[in-house]
């Protein structure tokens, strides 16, 4: 199957220079890969028959772009399908058989290797236009051995604090966020049995992860990292956090819960969170980037897990040129000011992001901030969840078997970096 989706995507891509070359049926395909800029499709007398996935969460607003679209190309008919299909999971059901796939789909940006390896994406032809216009960490999210292979569409998938202004004074540091939240009765809380989130503490020390080819993950944590801290280091700082008794480790999922219960006076999550936190901190509700923490006698700023959601075009698609003018639509400004009217969502198009309503957004405005300055994009094998959640419920535990902490980090690094494929 793999080398008959590369084959395909090669048939696209030489269809403008040999246009009889594997019987494309669309006229107006794009040009080869690596063009900057693309001429849109010439309008045809026959219907443009495309199928689009979006989240279900998505399915008015996503109706709603595809006729402004079709509005903007009046001289063609078109006739396209909305399917179901939710981001976090876009891959897995697209990989069972890319040629029955939408032409359009969006998908998480930490899927985009696996789409890329499997040659299901077509590679975006006015990559000057796309990375002009979008936030640099979008297009690098999209971006795969030096090719843009994806239409950036939202910026704030990540993760920040949040915290109550009458509680918490100063939100720059863990230290000072435990004594004021103990001072008042509070909490702070984070899910730290979690790679996503506890890598966070990690990457803000200058530790990496990376997927290697086998599908195993690539993880220095137990040694030192370029910035001069050794791993234990980082754990033992997470330790000391997680034994304050102003902290409360929260459970993967149940942030929800503990925000609504009223016993926390900071937290660290993301924009899915921000009506609840907002409801429940009231006149104090605040939010900004991530905290330092206090590591081997140093204040050492938390990093995070920065992701986009973006759109891509199937490189199987009878209608490739088509279909690649419809994700550029409902990735562009207006698409993406609507995005935000409608449901909120950070626009990942510079314009968009700098409209005062944006600009007014607590949650967006620190996502922005984090994602900007200590934000990663994660790009994991399938078996790093587990071994670095055991990890973090260890930590979040205080490490009640008082195993070596090198011991630790050691059994992590060997653990994720068993082959998944």
């Amino acid at each position: 199957m793999k080398k008959k989706v590369l084959s395909a995507l090669l048939c696209v891509s030489m269809v403008a220079t040999m246009v009889t070359g594997c019987g494309s049926k669309d006229e107006g395909a794009a040009a080869p890969a690596g063009t900057e800029e693309a001429a849109a499709p010439a309008a045809s007398g026959e219907t443009i028959a495309l199928t689009v996935w979006a989240a279900e969460e998505d399915q008015t607003l996503t109706a709603e772009l595809v006729e402004n679209f079709k509005a903007a190309n009046p001289d063609q008919t078109f006739d396209i399908t909305i399917g179901v299909e939710s981001e976090a999971k876009a891959k897995d059901d697209i990989l069972v058989d890319p040629e029955a796939a939408a032409d359009v789909f969006a998908f998480a940006s930490d899927q985009i290797t696996d789409l890329v390896n499997a040659g299901v994406l077509q590679p975006v032809q006015d990559v000057d236009t796309i990375s002009s216009e979008n936030v640099a960490g979008s297009v690098d999210a999209a971006t795969v051995d030096g090719t843009l292979y994806a239409y950036p569409m939202s910026a704030d998938n990540g993760y920040f604090l949040f915290y109550d202004s009458t509680v918490v004074t100063d939100p720059s540091n863990w230290d000072a966020i435990l004594a004021d939240c103990a001072a008042a009765g509070k909490k702070a809380g984070m899910v730290m049995a979690s790679g996503w989130y506890n890598a966070g503490f990690f990457y803000g020390a200058g530790f990496t992860t990376a997927l290697n080819e086998d599908g195993s993950t690539s993880m220095d944590w137990n040694g030192t990292s370029a910035d001069g801290i050794a791993g234990t280091d980082v754990a033992q700082a997470m330790l000391d956090i997680a034994g304050n008794a102003a902290f409360l480790p929260i459970t993967d999922g149940d942030t929800s819960n503990q925000i609504a219960g009223g016993e926390l006076g900071a937290i660290i999550s993301g924009t899915w969170d921000a009506a609840a936190v907002q409801e429940a901190f009231g006149d104090g509700y605040a939010a900004t980037a991530l905290p330092t923490y206090t590591c081997a006698g140093e204040q050492v700023p938390m990093g995070s897990a920065a992701g986009y959601k973006m759109i891509g075009v199937n490189a199987n698609s009878a209608q490739v040129g088509w279909a690649m003018e419809l994700a550029k639509f409902l990735t562009n400004e207006e698409s993406q000011k609507e995005r935000f009217s409608q449901r909120q969502i950070g626009p990942s198009n510079i314009a968009a992001g700098e409209a005062p309503e944006v600009q007014e957004n607590v949650a967006l405005v620190a996502v922005t901030m984090q994602n900007g300055t200590n934000g990663v994009v994660q790009v994991v094998g399938g078996g790093y969840w587990e071994p670095t959640k055991t990890f973090g419920e260890i930590m979040a535990q205080g490490n009640p078997e008082g195993t070596d902490l090198q011991t630790l980090l050691d059994n992590l690094v060997a653990a994720v970096g068993q082959p998944t494929e």
